[in-house]
């Protein structure tokens, strides 16, 4: 059984991530990604390297399908995703002014 989610991260992260997944992973000063939720299940920590980052979990209004394919023509449903990682700057303040282009709105 197949487990995904939806991570959304500050663009600065995005391209350290990008680095540390990469095959020249080594020449990464980050080694090390982390995500850590505290008792309530709803917030947490998200850690690459030695940065720490705010993270909440969050419900989606709506169902978002993730399909994949091992041919390239015949798309195979793999999971219901409900929920979305929101990863915040340092200091950030919660989601209240952000605007959102990637199509998937929050409650």
């Amino acid at each position: 059984m197949e487990e995904q989610f939806i991570l959304r991260v500050p663009p600065s992260v995005t391209e350290r991530i990008d680095v540390l997944l990469s095959e020249n992973a080594s020449s990464s000063e980050d080694k090390s990604l982390d995500l850590s939720f505290s008792e309530d299940g709803r917030t947490g920590t998200f850690v690459i390297g030695n940065d720490q980052f705010p993270a909440s979990l969050l419900d989606i209004p709506g169902i978002v399908e993730s399909y994949k394919t091992y041919d390239d023509n015949v798309l195979i449903k793999t999971v219901d995703i409900g929920q979305i990682i929101m990863v915040k700057e340092d200091g950030g303040n919660g989601l209240d002014g952000i605007e959102y282009r990637h199509g998937l709105t929050l409650q």
